[in-house]
């Protein structure tokens, strides 16, 4: 069933994690993420520290030191949401976790508080990356960057 479902073209409706600038994940400040290693998806350069789910699915991996959550979406699809570069050496310092491994949560959820004052100055970037990890080789084309906000919707079309 699910290489039937990978083969289709796709529209994902989502709701925008972070208020922020919304990009393209070719220019996420880390080559990991740029160069789409993990998979394609897009980053947002965040004005306000709290990160919502995109998506309706189930909380399946949270890094130790909170900067990273993964979701796997109702469709199958598999998030990886990783807020800023090098986050990972602040051991969760900044990081308050809203959800546990195994929960059930709706698009819009909040996942993650930061104190971006406390920590901008530790890290390179705050730059978040959200990336879908099981593409299969697909890209992503975004209905919309820039200026967004918390909540909006926007299309990510899967080809």
């Amino acid at each position: 069933m699910l290489k039937k479902f990978f083969n289709k073209k796709e529209e994902l409706s989502w709701i925008v994690p972070l208020t922020g600038t919304l990009k393209p994940i070719t220019e996420m400040p880390d080559p990991v993420f740029s160069q789409k290693m993990i998979g394609d998806g897009f980053c947002i350069e965040p004005t306000i520290g709290k990160v919502y789910s995109p998506i309706k699915g189930e909380i399946v991996s949270i890094f130790p030191t909170k900067h990273a959550i993964g979701i796997r979406e109702d469709n199958g699809y598999e998030i990886l949401i990783h807020f800023g570069i090098d986050t990972v050496n602040l051991n969760g310092e900044g990081f308050n976790l809203y959800v546990n491994i195994g929960d059930k949560i709706d698009a819009g959820d909040l996942l993650l508080d930061i104190d971006t004052d406390s920590i901008k100055n530790k890290v390179p970037s705050l730059t978040t990356a959200v990336i879908i990890t099981n593409l299969n080789g697909k890209n992503i084309r975004l209905s919309k960057l820039g200026e967004v906000k918390q909540g909006e919707t926007i299309i990510l079309n899967i080809y």
